[in-house]
């Protein structure tokens, strides 16, 4: 059984399932010693992406119970859990929980320490608070998608990496965080309005203030940053694998250009973006002329800030993150490790994701719900799962 010792051991939290953001906060939670249950559908609900459940790697290191919130019996088991709990994550649309009757202002009432956190792409009010949208939508409101891309070309999509994780999963997280900590001070718990648009714009902080500055005002793809500048882009190698070359200051530029035999000042008066298309060309036919293993070999033990461009199997492969553990295999599936690291109560992943019902009606009775009632919801059909069952633990 994996090690609970991180920051969060103690606390527990319930989280309504979810699709994006939510479950990665649940499970940075967990990562970091939360017990974490998750309130699930009896069937399946349909997300787009079916897959089995040990490939589900947001779910991991939770445990779950299957209710349907659509009998009284088991909104009223969702809302003794959520009086057991610290921490309560949501991502409906807003008004959902209030028809439920789970909604902040009862739960808090019963619970006037829990940390009610709400996750939505639009926020929980203004006049696109219902509608709907996905990670592509809350990144073009906030700004973000407008600047990435070629030049010349329309926004490239990041994945959904910029409003569903970093822009929603982390901002929640962060802020689940900051509400535990002052109810350290002061006894009391509180409401968290997570806005994946607003998270993403928070992202994009440092750029409003070169935008303000006149320092990233050329159009898409044109900028330093954006794949604008010769020595901040990546370049096709002979063997058709890619490099990031990212040397912004001239003192690394010089390094590359030494190492590359190329004229010591070959590569510093690039400060003008006039200059950047002939540059581009003279690079992309650099790079072209070797394999990026050989580019890799020229370059690794110098500040030239050339490394390669690695697909998901070579990441996991690679000798520094091998030496980091950055990734580890659990139950057969390579996926990164819990992060970041402190020192003296480090994360852990506690178990793989569950199965549907799995370990939530053990969790229940822990957290004080009768074993007599939950048979009795077991038999009326209002919750899914075996009151014995055992909980799947990493070995």
């Amino acid at each position: 059984m994996a090690l609970t010792q991180g920051p969060l051991a103690g606390i527990r939290v319930l989280e309504f399932a979810g699709i994006g953001p939510g479950p990665l906060c649940g499970m940075l939670l967990a990562d970091m010693g939360a017990e974490v249950l998750l309130v699930e559908r009896k069937e399946a609900a349909d997300i787009g992406l079916p897959r089995p459940r040990r490939f589900e790697l947001p779910h991991r290191g939770k445990q779950s119970i299957a209710i349907d919130l659509k009998a009284p019996e088991g909104v009223a088991l969702a809302a003794d859990l959520a009086g057991a709990v610290d921490v309560l994550v949501e991502g409906f649309r807003p008004g959902t929980m209030e028809r439920l009757g789970l909604g902040p202002e009862p739960c808090l009432a019963r619970q006037p320490a829990l940390i009610y956190g709400r996750m939505t792409g639009y926020g929980q009010h203004g006049p696109m608070s219902r509608a709907a949208g996905h990670d592509l939508n809350y990144i073009a409101l906030a700004g973000a998608l407008h600047a990435m891309g070629r030049a010349g070309q329309a926004p490239t999509p990041p994945l959904n990496l910029v409003g569903d994780y970093a822009g929603g999963a982390l901002n929640l997280a962060f802020g689940i965080t900051c509400a535990l900590v002052e109810r350290g001070r002061s006894g009391r718990g509180q409401v968290i309005d997570a806005s994946m648009v607003e998270g993403a714009a928070l992202l994009m902080t440092s750029f409003f203030g070169l935008y303000a500055a006149g320092m990233h005002a050329a159009p898409r793809g044109c900028n330093l940053l954006d794949s604008g500048a010769p020595f901040y882009d990546v370049y096709r190698c002979a063997d058709g694998g890619w490099v990031a070359f990212a040397a912004i200051e001239r003192k690394f530029r010089a390094v590359f250009a030494e190492r590359a035999g190329l004229a010591p000042d070959a590569l510093a008066g690039l400060d003008e973006p006039a200059t950047w298309p002939a540059a581009k060309a003279m690079l992309g036919a650099l790079f072209a002329g070797r394999t990026q293993a050989d580019w890799c070999a020229l370059f690794e033990d110098c500040d030239a800030c050339v490394t390669p461009v690695l697909s998901h199997e070579q990441a996991v492969a690679h000798p520094h993150n091998r030496a980091r553990a950055s990734f580890v295999q659990v139950d057969g599936v390579a996926q990164p490790a819990p992060a970041p690291r402190l020192s003296r109560t480090p994360g852990a992943i506690q178990r793989p994701p569950p199965e549907t019902g799995a370990g939530g009606l053990a969790v229940a009775r822990a957290w004080g719900i009768g074993g007599d009632r939950l048979d009795g919801l077991l038999q009326a059909g209002a919750v899914a799962g075996a009151l014995d069952s055992q909980s799947q633990e990493m070995p």
